[in-house]
């Protein structure tokens, strides 16, 4: 293990964050030296932010925490191009009106974790379209294009996998690094900042930014990326059956939320609470050794810990108390996610097949059907055990509630109105 000077570094390594950096002791002496600038980029493909941009999240919080200034780079450029990392195909282009509209629901996301404002260690949000968008194409190829070689970019496993796949890759997507290069320089530039973070598959790109400073500008630039997170069984994390995890609570409730954390493999609970918490290392080294049902205990330690960071302590302990009442005293909790219903609907009669659809817990009357096929359908906790079977006034609680469950974790209200 090495020893950093940086109290930057020392936590990075501490919890788990390190997995390439380009030049670990000249990064140290900087960021010992005084406060550095560091950068994480987001593109804006949806209206929120998912679980698996936490981790980028977490990487400029920790950078801040420890005395250094984060910027949070929006890709309002590069958006309009898509990003060939991890994609098997082109993304799909978006109009520069859902960009804007997704750049808004994106930026309340990071005011849970980072503080804004003038100051030399506050965060800033900066969008590459003001200075992407007012490329000349014919100076930038001169200027920059030229300091990029074909062959070394053939070589990324972002380009490499494509084309190992037979899979089209458009110029449009190949142009994608060489922007991503010209960010780093501009925000070196403009706001000194001479770190870029980001996941494993964004190493390729950041060395191409540190190297096309460093022929352009004679400028030392570093990068420092994080393992790409896949749970103990090998699954993508922040993927699920219901889709990604979102971070907007319109999105995704923190109920929702809390739960995806509590069902955390055993094998992921330490090092979740090291990336995704703020415990004490020596707390998470106390939960992450219980074992047999006591490893639950963890689990709901790391649930409440990451929906307090994202959605506040009240939001998560109001998740933890739904929680406890609909598991372990077998309630139909007030806190549960509650769709609401006509109560005409339910005077004439809704099928459950539908019922299900509509409350969220399926995608379609077919994986209802395959579900109740394997009995893990319940109203009211019952078993449903006939795909034609009609929720409607009488399955209603005193509440006006009837509660659906889809297998042993996910429960949805529905409430006549």
């Amino acid at each position: 293990m090495t020893s950093y000077q940086s109290a930057f570094l020392r936590v990075m390594e501490d919890r788990g964050y390190i997995h390439q950096c380009s030049d670990p002791q000249g990064l140290d002496t900087a960021a010992h030296a005084g406060p550095i600038t560091g950068y994480v980029g987001f593109d804006c493909t949806a209206p929120s932010l998912h679980v698996g941009n936490l981790l980028g999240i977490m990487m400029l919080r920790k950078l801040q925490q420890t005395g250094h200034r984060p910027i949070v780079l929006i890709g309002g450029g590069t958006t309009k191009i898509g990003d060939p990392s991890g994609k098997e195909e082109q993304r799909r282009l978006l109009s520069d009106e859902q960009i804007a509209a997704n750049i808004a629901g994106i930026r309340r996301v990071f005011d849970r974790f980072l503080a804004f404002g003038d100051g030399p260690t506050d965060a800033i949000m900066v969008n590459n379209a003001d200075w992407l968008d007012r490329l000349n194409y014919i100076e930038f190829l001169r200027d920059y294009g030229r300091h990029f070689s074909v062959n070394r970019m053939l070589t990324f496993d972002a380009v490499k996998l494509r084309l190992d796949r037979e899979q089209p890759l458009s110029f449009l997507e190949f142009n994608y690094m060489v922007l991503q290069a010209y960010d780093f320089v501009e925000l070196n530039r403009n706001y000194r900042c001479i770190l870029q973070m980001g996941g494993s598959d964004q190493w390729g790109n950041i060395v191409n930014g540190i190297e096309l400073a460093r022929r352009v500008d004679g400028t030392q630039l570093y990068g420092l990326t994080t393992a790409l997170l896949t749970t103990s069984s090998g699954a993508k994390m922040g993927k699920t059956a219901a889709g990604a995890v979102w971070l907007d609570a319109e999105m995704r409730s923190p109920w929702d939320y809390w739960q995806f954390w509590r069902n955390t493999e055993d094998g992921d609970v330490g090092r979740f609470l090291r990336l995704f918490t703020e415990l004490p290392l020596d707390e998470i080294a106390r939960l992450e050794a219980l074992q047999g049902q006591e490893i639950n205990e963890a689990k709901k330690v790391l649930a409440n810990e990451a929906t307090a960071l994202l959605h506040g302590r009240a939001a998560a302990d109001a998740a933890a108390e739904t929680a406890r009442q609909t598991f372990e005293l077998g309630d139909a909790a007030a806190g549960l996610p509650t769709v609401e219903i006509p109560r005409q609907e339910f005077d004439a009669g809704i099928g459950v097949l539908s019922a299900f659809v509509r409350a969220g817990l399926a995608a379609s009357n077919g994986e209802v059907r395959r579900a109740i096929a394997n009995n893990a359908i319940r109203v009211n906790d019952a078993p449903v055990t006939d795909e034609r079977a009609v929720i409607d006034a009488s399955s209603l609680g005193a509440d006006d509630t009837v509660k659906l469950s889809f297998g042993r974790k996910r429960h949805v209200l529905l409430r006549a109105v």
